[in-house]
């Protein structure tokens, strides 16, 4: 797949998980997740809920939720993430873009400020992008973002 430049990616994102069987699998999407938003190189709002709300990814319990996935997914987790999530939102940009070398190919890459998780970005065509969250937490996380207008 194509190398994207870091401002191609400047905009707003919608985010859909792809079926991998990763223990993320659905998940952001059933908490509401609507995408990421990419003001500038020094700007990104990793993750934004639905009705775009920015929330803060250092806030999150993500090693909770990569152990016991099936929890994070019930109903009482749903609604207690929709109960939280005042506590949850990010307070200003908590992630930005760089070009990092990754799988032979330079690329836009973003990493998150407070959390060891960085996003790496490839081309599919005109709107659409290929991410692959990569932590040392578990294995890669694959997603697709779809240019809004």
């Amino acid at each position: 797949m194509p190398c994207i430049d870091t401002g191609d990616l400047i905009g707003s994102w919608r985010g859909a998980g792809l079926p991998t069987g990763h223990p993320l699998d659905g998940l952001l999407e059933c908490l509401g997740w609507r995408g990421k938003r990419f003001e500038s190189e020094d700007r990104v709002d990793p993750l934004i809920f639905e009705p775009g709300v920015r929330l803060d990814p250092a806030r999150l319990p993500m090693k909770t939720a990569l152990r016991w996935p099936r929890l994070a997914q019930s109903r009482l987790s749903r609604a207690g993430f929709v109960l939280l999530r005042p506590a949850l939102r990010a307070h200003g940009p908590a992630a930005h873009l760089a070009p990092i070398r990754f799988r032979g190919c330079t690329s836009a890459a973003m990493i998150y400020d407070r959390q060891p998780i960085t996003d790496h970005f490839r081309r599919i065509d005109a709107t659409r992008v290929l991410g692959l969250m990569q932590t040392r937490m578990a294995p890669p996380y694959f997603f697709l973002l779809r240019a809004e207008e």
